[in-house]
């Protein structure tokens, strides 16, 4: 007889003989945490208080914009190695090593593709795309030039995913943990040095973030080029970029299994681009307020997106290898540790949430606001960690259209109208508008993780469309 969701939760989280043991979980987990926070947080925060040291809050709220509106980029980018690492995963659990390689291929130069489309979009469509985005006039006239730049380290990103995904897809995380680190340092050291012309290097204010930015992919990809396709021990998965011959059904196929995850991941973060468009038509202080709570919640969740990482890869090995039971087990060892943790990060931000905001409001136009909406926001978090592990585990065993279709349904049919109703509510009170339009944005996430909980108790996840290996 099938367990009642508490018990079932608790056997899982205490039984040690199924899945992984939480040591190896945490061995997993610490290598993507510390690319997680280089990736998400730690260089956000470090430049964007380079950033606000100019002292202009216009300056402040574009920079903060232009990151939301990339941040969709990474994600569409981030879909396609999501799925490359569901099918290079699977066959690596199925002892599969040319057929893993030959999906990282494969990758390589569909990934190369995208990323050279997305960049033109982005350059030549900077001005239409921050027009969408309700932005001043003030706000475009510096945000051009920012996502121009920007847009020429698009590519060097999407080819670097590629190699990430390989590595991932072979439960590797410490090499994409040094390259990341790596290409951080590059990161800090040229935006400071460019932001503030120091040690002779020009002074380019805002723009020298762009350049850095350009600088760190670019690095990064050199980096990963070396370590992967020069690594002898790589050698029996037969990674010949250079004498690759199209194979239609292999494309096919990863674009069948990764079109759902890009659709969801830029689903929600066009959500995230519709929030910001709804906070930013109740002016430039809310604005600001809205980058940076964004940017204080991403460090929350950064154990829930690094343990997300590890169920996708850990699923998609254990379906290749047809160990039902061992996902489900992780699964519940997986969503316990990340509350864990992000319990820990909440706690500690909101006790110093004045001190982290002013930071990055030199000027104290609006910390009194933020500090008043952080608290309550976060409370709703939990919402998200759930749904963050869940879905990572759906995309591991190939289930990757109940996540797409789920999220698709609840940001348009119930987020983008509700949100849309509160901005044109009858009343002055920014802060309660600001409070309920987020709040609804995490509730949407809460019933996105009721859809995940009843797709895994129901037994649909083993019946869908899955990848064979």
């Amino acid at each position: 007889m099938k367990k009642n969701l508490l018990a079932s939760y608790w056997s899982g989280i205490v039984e040690n003989k199924k899945g992984e043991s939480y040591t190896n979980i945490l061995r997993y987990f610490f290598p993507e945490f510390i690319t997680a926070l280089i990736l998400y947080t730690a260089l956000s925060w470090i430049d964007s208080y380079w950033v606000a040291a100019l002292k202009s809050t216009t300056t402040y709220a574009t920079h903060g914009t232009l990151n939301t509106i990339l941040h969709a980029v990474l994600k569409f980018a981030d879909g396609l190695m999501i799925g490359a690492i569901i099918i290079g995963g699977q066959f690596f659990g199925a002892k599969k090593p040319q057929e893993v390689g030959r999906t990282f291929v494969e990758t390589f130069w569909v990934m190369s593709t995208m990323g050279l489309i997305a960049s033109a979009i982005l350059f030549f469509g900077s001005y239409p795309i921050l027009r969408f985005y309700n932005a001043s006039s003030a706000m475009i006239a510096c945000g051009v030039p920012l996502m121009r730049v920007r847009a020429l380290g698009i590519l060097f990103m999407f080819v670097y995913f590629a190699f990430i995904a390989f590595l991932r897809s072979i439960k590797n995380t410490k090499t994409p943990m040094i390259i990341f680190v790596f290409g951080g340092l590059v990161f800090l050291f040229f935006d400071y040095v460019l932001i503030f012309g120091k040690w002779g290097f020009p002074d380019l204010g805002q723009l020298g973030s762009a350049w850095a930015t350009v600088l760190q992919y670019g690095s990064m990809l050199i980096l990963a080029v070396v370590l992967v396709l020069f690594n002898s021990e790589y050698h029996k998965f037969n990674l010949n970029i250079f004498t690759y011959r199209p194979d239609l059904a292999a494309i096919k196929r990863l674009l069948s299994l990764s079109w759902p995850v890009v659709v969801d991941k830029s689903t929600m973060a066009i959500a995230y681009i519709w929030l910001g468009a709804m906070i930013t038509r109740m002016g430039e202080y809310p604005a600001a307020s809205f980058v940076v709570i964004k940017d204080l919640e991403r460090a929350l969740f950064l154990p829930a997106i690094a343990f997300a990482q590890v169920i996708t890869f850990l699923a998609s090995n254990d379906f290749g290898a047809k160990n039902t039971e061992g996902i489900k087990a992780n699964i519940k060892k997986i969503n316990l540790l990340a509350s864990i943790f992000v319990l820990i990060i909440l706690v500690v931000s909101i006790y110093y949430k004045e001190l982290l905001i002013g930071l990055f409001d030199r000027k104290g136009t609006f910390t009194e606001f933020s500090a008043q909406a952080f608290p309550i926001i976060s409370i709703f978090v939990f919402f998200d960690v759930l749904q963050i592990v869940l879905s990572g585990a759906l995309r591991g065993v190939s289930d990757v259209k109940i996540v797409m279709w789920s999220r698709i349904a609840i940001c348009v049919g119930f987020f983008a109208p509700v949100s849309y109703l509160i901005v044109k509510l009858p009343f002055g009170d920014n802060l309660l508008k600001f409070i309920l339009i987020y709040g609804i944005f995490y509730l949407s996430n809460g019933l996105m993780s009721l859809i995940y909980v009843h797709r895994f108790r129901s037994g649909k996840w083993l019946k869908g469309e899955q990848e064979k290996v």
